[in-house]
């Protein structure tokens, strides 16, 4: 590795950070709105974030090196840890005074909206450390969009192929102009966020937490600012369905919603991933609660409300939970982990390992099992009308592979800690995914991960980085190839 590439890198991630300092001021200023002494802890936050990032990066000025690959992950996953590092530091000076370890965590779990937490008392929490955690999500769900439109697709991880598929035309890319396209992003996630937010406040949630919930369910990302997440509006339809409507459009390609609401073309919601997540949506919502109604004797408007709700959650890797779903019964335990892997669109704000991979695996199996048959038959692989690239399918099946090798490997890390089977098992999938909440009564939907010793909060912290960095731009950095001049 060059070593100008690396100072380079190191003076984007300086500047980055000082855009994050100034951020920390936002919670300074509702603190001392609402008089609370954190004000103190965010705005020293800001001052030392700020200069100390400010220094770095007057250190690090130079002319720019040649944009390569080993640049850019280099550059990815400097960002994404300066993030994690730079959120940690209020959280650490708050009153409420978190170790390094779990401030870390914290900040993790919040930068790659995955929602898991260790905070206990969220009720009585500062309102300066509930909006830093909020922001923490929106800042990276927009973070997740511009690294699956821009910085992977450079990279080839899930790529540079699938930026071309999901747009309309392989020719004509969603605006020639990145400015335009980036304005147009922000405003939609940004309009977004509004609409939910006015979603939430119509449903019966007051102002503040109104704002909170819609930052985190736009980013799919599932911090509440209450211990027990959404089961205090679980008597409120119309916020559960509000949080459902914008978790399903948070799982979108949000290069696709540009072409739709500002194109007008209508052509681009026949995208394959769409009808492919929305599909098993609906599938999985319906069946449980079915199951529900049939079983617990529930309501059917009770049931769908809450089926709806949560695997909309756990499918969009957000996290939130309105009921534990743990004891619905073997039927939809099994259904909520097999939905824990699929996650939502590329281009969106989810994780997992989304529904554009599961189209080209499933196209690679039946063409396998025709050439079965059929030798010497020449069978394309089909993304709707088009034909994926060979490229495009090696990096698909190499990501479903280190994904259930990473999976084992972090369970296993996570049972040698000490925890038991089905928290190690589920923690390290829900880290992976991004989704937040695993199973069991300590890290499931009522449960939080304070409770955890230290060296399984640092697994899954690095589980949590995996899986929002598409595990492959994390793994190529150990290689000696990538260090290699």
């Amino acid at each position: 590795m060059n070593r100008s590439a690396v100072r380079a890198a190191v003076h984007v991630a300086a500047v980055f950070a000082i855009y994050l300092s100034v951020a920390m001021l936002v919670p300074a200023l509702i603190d001392l709105y609402y008089g609370n002494p954190d004000w103190k802890a965010f705005a020293f936050s800001a001052l030392f974030v700020g200069g100390f990032a400010l220094a770095v990066a007057l250190a690090t000025q130079g002319k720019p090196p040649a944009v390569t690959t080993r640049f850019g992950f280099l550059l990815v996953n400097l960002l994404w840890v300066t993030m994690a590092v730079a959120g940690a530091v209020p959280l650490m000076l708050s009153s409420i005074q978190l170790s390094p370890t779990d401030a870390f965590f914290e900040a993790v779990s919040g930068i790659t909206t995955t929602g898991g937490t260790v905070i206990n008392g969220l009720d009585q929490a500062p309102p300066g450390l509930l909006l830093w955690r909020s922001l923490l999500c929106f800042m990276g769900g927009l973070g997740v969009i511009v690294l699956g439109l821009f910085l992977l697709p450079f990279l080839n991880i899930g790529g540079v192929s699938y930026f071309k598929i999901e747009s309309s035309d392989i020719e004509d890319r969603p605006f020639e102009r990145f400015q335009t396209f980036t304005i147009s992003l922000i405003g939609i996630y940004g309009a977004l966020a509004v609409a939910c937010t006015i979603g939430y406040a119509a449903g019966g949630m007051d102002t503040f937490n109104a704002i909170n919930h819609a930052m985190s369910t736009v980013a799919t990302g599932g911090f509440s600012t209450h211990d027990t997440s959404f089961l205090r509006y679980a008597d409120k339809p119309i916020i559960l369905w509000t949080g459902s409507i914008f978790m399903f459009i948070g799982s979108l390609p949000f290069s696709i919603m540009i072409l739709f609401a500002v194109r007008g073309r209508l052509d681009a919601l026949r995208d394959p991933q769409i009808r492919v997540f929305a599909g098993y949506c609906i599938v999985f919502a319906v069946a449980v609660a079915i199951y529900l109604r049939v079983k617990l004797d529930m309501p059917f408007g009770d049931a769908i409300t809450h089926s709806t709700f949560n695997f909309m959650s756990i499918i969009s890797t957000a996290g939130f939970a309105s009921d534990d779903y743990t004891l619905w019964g073997p039927f939809a335990v099994a259904c909520i982990f097999v939905a824990t892997f699929l996650g939502g669109c590329s281009g969106s704000t989810t994780g997992g390992i989304k529904a554009y991979r599961f189209l080209i695996l499933f196209e690679l199996l039946a063409n396998g099992l025709r050439r079965l048959i059929y030798p010497h038959t020449v069978l394309p692989v089909r993304y709707g009308d088009r034909t994926v690239p060979a490229e495009m399918q090696h990096m698909v099946a190499l990501f479903i592979a280190s994904f259930f090798v990473i999976w084992a490997i972090g369970t296993i890390l996570l049972g040698a800690t000490g925890l038991d089977f089905v928290t190690a098992t589920t923690g390290a999938l829900t880290a992976l995914t991004n989704v937040g909440p695993g199973l069991g009564p300590i890290i499931g939907p009522v449960g939080n991960f304070s409770s955890l010793p230290d060296t399984a909060k640092w697994v899954l912290s690095f589980l949590m980085l995996l899986g929002r960095l598409e595990i492959l731009a994390v793994l190529v950095m150990f290689t000696p190839a990538f260090w290699a001049r």
